[in-house]
């Protein structure tokens, strides 16, 4: 079996990797939508802005507009309880709807069935680009972009007589210990030194 998201071979329909992240995403919605709340009230001058001594003409919303075109609080809370409603469905088909709940509850239940979900519901690859979705539109709201990896280097573990494995090393900024995503070698911080040393001349 492989990952929905990257194609490799893993015992889910996600890899670890993207386990991890579908889960962290999960954990954080709730949060960054209430945080989106502080948004809706729109500025009256934007910096250095001269204010005009006469009111504009027509009626001024009495909310941030732009907020509301780029983050749906009631969209979110719909695309979440959908992909419960799926889940239980295919799980429980002999039970009925879920209880109501509204999207910090359905996000934790998605986050409490994962290990389920990755291992046996083949649509977790859309579920998990629908919230990768979700995540990034209010990201861009609060100014709160997630972490990217840092790209180390390449792996140097032999993976056969005379052969490196090769594969791109990176970690999440705050990670210690490295694994490969190939061929599973744990690099620790006191490997860094030697893992640089072995890295082809060409290598940025």
């Amino acid at each position: 079996m492989t990952c929905h998201l990257c194609n490799r071979a893993t015992s889910g329909y996600l890899c670890n990797r993207h386990r991890e992240e579908l889960a962290a995403r999960l954990r954080a919605l709730p949060d960054l939508y209430a945080e989106v709340g502080e948004y809706l009230i729109p500025r009256t001058t934007g910096w250095g802005e001269i204010v005009s001594t006469k009111a504009a003409a027509g009626p001024r919303s009495p909310v941030n507009e732009d907020v509301i075109d780029t983050v749906n609080w009631a969209r979110a809370a719909e695309v979440l309880r959908s992909w419960r409603e799926d889940v239980r469905r295919v799980r429980w088909p002999h039970r009925g709807a879920p209880p109501p709940g509204g999207l910090a509850e359905d996000c934790r239940w998605l986050a409490q069935e994962l290990d389920w979900i990755v291992a046996s519901y083949p649509a977790v690859g859309d579920l998990a680009q629908e919230v990768a979705e979700l995540n990034r539109a209010v990201r861009s709201v609060v100014g709160d972009p997630e972490p990217r990896p840092q790209r180390l280097g390449y792996c140097v573990a032999l993976v056969g007589e005379g052969v490196v494995c090769g594969a791109v090393i990176s970690r999440m900024p705050g990670e210690t210990r490295l694994t490969c995503k190939w061929c599973g070698t744990t690099y620790g911080p006191e490997d860094y030194l030697m893992l640089a040393h072995f890295q082809p001349a060409d290598a940025s």
